[in-house]
Parts: C-alpha cells; structure tokens; sequence
C-alpha cells in the first residue's frame, strides 16, 4: 500500500491528452505524462483494502503485484518498483498503454468512482525503466539443448519465446509478417501504442537468444512439419483473426471493408513500410463520410484512424443501447461493468448511434458505396418498423468482432483438434493441443481478447513447455 491516508488526502488524478485539433494531425502518442510529485501522490492513493481485488482473479490477468510497486513508487524506489512489475508482466510499456485497465475497475476505491490510477503508474514504471537502462537482456547462463519453434510473434508468443530463452532453451519465433509484434504493430494504430516500444523489446530478446524468422508463414511457405521434426515442441501463437462476417445486403459494394484491412494498411503506411503486392487497393479516408460499424476497441480505432486521414465525418453505429453513466456497483463490483465510456477517438469528433442495426449498404450504378440504411432495434435487437434512417457514407469498416483463427494454412495442416468458435482445444493448465508436441495460448486458444490476457497465456504455456521437456521448471505461474 502507500500513504495510510493517502486516498483521504488525494484525489485521483489521470494523464491529459493533447487537444484533439492538434492529436488529429499525426499518429504519434498524445499523452501529457503526470510529473514525479503527481505520480507519487496517485500512488499513495493505495489503501490497506485488506483483499486487492486489483491483482486477481478479477482485476489483473497477469497478476501484478499492485499494491507492492504503488508502494515502492511512493517511496520513491522506482528500480525495485520496475524489477516487481516485470517479475509478471513481460511488456508492462505495452500494458501501460493499451490495456482497458480491469484492474481499476476491481479497485476498492472504484466503489467511490476513484480508483487508484495504476494503468497511469504501471506506464511511469515501464517507461522510467527505459529511460534510466534498467530494461537489460536477461540470457540464461546455461542451456539445455532443447528446441522450441513458436509461431506468432504478438504478445502471446513474444511473452512465451522470452520466457523459455532465459531459462536456457534454443527459441526461434515464426512471423508471417516483415516485423514483429502481430496485431500490436499491425492492427493498434501508433496513436495509441508507438511501435519503437515493440522493436527495443525485440532487440532486448534477440539478445537473449531469440531467433526471429520474417516473412515466414508456417503451413504457407514453410511446412508445419519441418518445425515439428526439427524442434522439441511448437507453440501456436497466431490469434484470432478471422472477422465476423455481417453478411449485409450490399456487402460488395466499392468502399465496404473489414477493419483490419484498413489498421493494417494504415499502419504499414505510418511505419514506412511497403505494402505488399497483391494487388490491394488503397484505402483513405480523406474526404469522404465515414460510418463504422461496431462499438469495440477495433472500431474505435477506425474512428480515430479516419479523422487523422481527413475524413469529412465519422459515425459509428452501435447495435446495443446507449449504457448508464455508472454502474450499480454493489451489482457488479468487482468486475468490469457495462457503462457509458468515451475513447480519446471518440472524443475527437464521432457521431455515435446507439440502438442501430445496420440493414443494408446502398451504392449507385457503377458499384460505389453512397449511404448506409439503419433501424433502430428493440430489446431482442430486432428493427422496429417505421425507425429506418439513411447516413450518407462514401467508406464503411466492419468492426463486429472475430469469428477465431483462420483455419486456412497452419490448423489444417496441423490437424489439430478445435471447437465449434474455430478455437484450437486446449486447457489453460499445459496449454497441450490433441497433438503431443503442439502447445497453443493466447487468442488462437481463448478467441480475440485483451493484450494482458495474451501475454499472462504465453507465460502460462512457456511454463508448461519448460516442465515438460526439462521435468521441473523455475518459470512462474
């Protein structure tokens, strides 16, 4: 804990952003950071709670030790504080950033609507822990001669490839893409998550020994049992990418994408990086009216991505309705509520609809997307007749969610047994696919979620990987 009367004296206080006419103009993160005084106040803002539900089973998937590094950062002992949090969090800069912070949700002081802001100090943390050296390559003294071939390099296998490097295993890590970091650098825009913090974790683990292998995608242009006949086990980390198909009427219509598509292109673009040639078209949203249709992270992400291109308008069309301003806490506390919340993309300008069900995409006679015809719904989220609208849209992104991971290249190669959500069979306690030496974790298992949650599954399957080649293991749980 931190002051014993801290959150008494203290009120919670979070990081600004940049005024939304000047964040709009680039993709580079828009924080303000809180100075040194302010971040030890918001730390001693941590009570005796007794049980801190912050840490886990509700709050932190990864289990940070919360109320331990609040201390230390009260205390001033920013070192120790770093060495605490990456003794369970891998990438707490990523974390820090990106997480929607259920931890927060579960503290006790979210019972007043104050909780500590430990999302705001877990990223002082990680990023003081940069800027002073203190982050160093951690190669293991020894090795053990075994071979692991992780296939993914998103936060789940990044998580799992380091941990299985620093206890003295040979790790090569397969990444379809030129770079690393899966949907971290290619699907969360930079706005949000700059991608220098994936690439200095990258060259942290190459120094541990990680082999990174680019452009190398297992079950298309490298044989799945090539890895299987050269390494001692193999690791799925691939996630969760197949998009939920809406199947509107109008669906085909010039200016009618998925999401992703869109984050990735733009994202490439951001990162300098060549798009590849497969004959994709360019999609912007320069002038032109946008709709989004979905109310998730990844249609936010749309939406913030849209008005930095110079999109006209931006609506985003939500099928739920519009939720309460607060939750009843003594129904939920303390896990994560349904209340009304407003993303910084958002904030920069969305029209949001609630309680719309999209109906169809209309477009002119040569193709081209012109508007978007809704309804509002009921409770059973049927249309109600005569509620029919028309939005004007020259682009529309699909943000509905993930239907699992796609099934083409490596899982039908791998034959490997899955359920009825397109996600591979596996416990969460060996992470052991129906094949012996295939373990899978993150989103390929559980289907798409947070960042937190893939990094805690690849730390879990690189324990079980480590016990079952060596007979014991000294990897945390």
């Amino acid at each position: 804990m931190g002051k014993v009367t801290g959150f008494l004296e203290y009120d919670r206080q979070e990081q600004k952003y940049q005024l939304a006419a000047d964040r709009v103009r680039h993709f580079r993160e828009f924080t303000l950071p809180l100075d040194e005084h302010d971040l030890s106040k918001q730390a001693a803002r941590c009570m005796d709670c007794g049980i801190p539900f912050c840490h886990g089973p509700t709050g932190c998937p990864v289990h940070n030790q919360i109320p331990d590094w609040n201390d230390l950062v009260y205390q001033s002992d920013w070192e120790e504080a770093s060495r605490n949090l990456h003794s369970t969090n891998n990438f707490p800069e990523f974390t820090g950033r990106i997480c929607p912070a259920p931890c927060e949700e579960a503290c006790t002081l979210n019972l007043e609507n104050q909780p500590v802001a430990i999302k705001t100090i877990e990223q002082a943390i990680a990023d003081r822990a940069w800027n002073n050296g203190w982050v160093k390559p951690e190669p293991s003294a020894t090795r053990t001669g075994k071979r692991v071939a992780v296939i993914g390099s998103g936060p789940a296998g990044m998580a799992a490839a380091q941990q299985l490097a620093r206890v003295g295993h040979d790790v090569h890590v397969y990444e379809r893409e030129p770079k690393a970091g899966g949907l971290l650098r290619y699907g969360i825009p930079d706005f949000k998550m700059e991608k220098r913090h994936i690439d200095r974790r990258v060259k942290q683990m190459e120094a541990e020994g990680v082999v990174f292998h680019y452009k190398a995608n297992v079950g298309v242009n490298v044989p799945l049992e090539e890895l299987t006949s050269q390494f001692d086990a193999v690791l799925f980390c691939g996630g969760a990418e197949e998009p939920r198909n809406p199947q509107l009427p109008g669906q085909d219509l010039d200016g009618v994408h998925y999401a992703m598509p869109y984050l990735v292109q733009s994202n490439r673009r951001v990162g300098a990086e060549p798009m590849p040639g497969n004959g994709e078209l360019p999609i912007l949203a320069a002038g032109k009216n946008v709709v989004v249709i979905g109310g998730g992270d990844t249609a936010s992400d749309c939406v913030g991505t849209a008005f930095r291109q110079g999109a006209l308008s931006v609506t985003q069309l939500d099928i739920r309705p519009r939720p309460p301003e607060r939750e009843d806490k003594l129904t939920v506390w303390p896990y994560w509520p349904t209340k009304m919340r407003t993303s910084s993309s958002q904030a920069e300008g969305a029209e949001r609809e609630f309680q719309a069900a999209t109906l169809r995409l209309e477009g002119n006679r040569k193709g081209q997307l012109t508007g978007v015809v809704c309804a509002r719904v009921d409770e059973r989220r049927q249309p109600i007749e005569g509620s029919e609208f028309v939005l004007p849209a020259d682009l529309v992104f699909m943000a509905i969610g993930f239907a699992g991971s796609v099934r083409k290249g490596l899982l039908e190669e791998s034959g490997v047994a899955m359920d009825k959500r397109d996600n591979v069979i596996a416990n969460d306690e060996d992470y052991l696919t129906s094949n012996p030496k295939i373990y899978v974790a993150g989103d390929m298992r559980r289907g798409q979620s947070l960042v937190v949650w893939a990094i805690r599954e690849g730390r879990q399957a690189a324990r079980s990987i480590d016990e079952a080649l060596m007979g014991a293991t000294v990897l945390p749980r």
